[in-house]
């Protein structure tokens, strides 16, 4: 006999949103292959890493808008994939809803920068749901390995093309981005 409340069942859906609704600012909760995670804000060398690869981005495509913070809707990393990458690409005006979680259709590149809670999700999970999403580029800055994994030609859970370069170093961006981002500011 259970002794205590007995407690109903709540689909992670619906967890999700209570999470999403308390969570202090600047705090991420996302939702990846039907396990809910809530991350802290990130420290001051994360961060400098995604404002360089904005900045450079912004510096070789004016016309690409560089998102931190923006949710994407990646239904295929689960039931219901919500997800905030931290930084997105994509053509100027991708995400100009009211909406919290939006179409990865547009999306050109996600980069995610590996923290110690993190590095787990960015390198398996993270990885398999955006290449289900086909988002066409996936950077992932390895802090731990000293190492950006360069992720291409997605393909059902995978990237067919996934090249290691060290840092630092120079890693060649495909088209349409078409650039060589520079890791020696990291």
């Amino acid at each position: 006999m259970p002794t205590g409340p007995v407690v109903p069942a709540v689909p992670v859906e619906e967890a999700f949103d209570v999470f999403s609704a308390v969570a202090l600012k600047g705090w991420r909760v996302e939702l990846i292959e039907g396990e809910i995670h809530v991350t802290p804000p990130a420290n001051g060398e994360h961060e400098e890493i995604v404002s360089e690869i904005s900045g450079q981005v912004r510096d070789h495509h004016r016309q690409l808008g560089r998102y931190t913070g923006v949710g994407l809707d990646i239904p295929a990393a689960s039931a219901t994939g919500k997800v905030v990458p931290d930084l997105v690409v994509a053509p100027k005006g991708s995400f100009d809803d009211a909406l919290e979680f939006h179409d990865p259709s547009p999306v050109l590149l996600v980069a995610e920068v590996t923290s110690a809670s993190t590095g787990g999700r960015d390198r398996v999970r993270k990885l398999r749901g955006y290449a289900r999403a086909g988002i066409p580029v996936y950077l992932l800055i390895d802090r731990d390995a000293g190492k950006v994994m360069l992720c291409t030609e997605p393909t059902g859970e995978t990237y067919a093309s996934r090249v290691a370069y060290d840092m630092p170093g120079k890693v060649p961006l495909p088209e349409p981005l078409g650039f060589d981002l520079d890791t020696g500011e990291f």
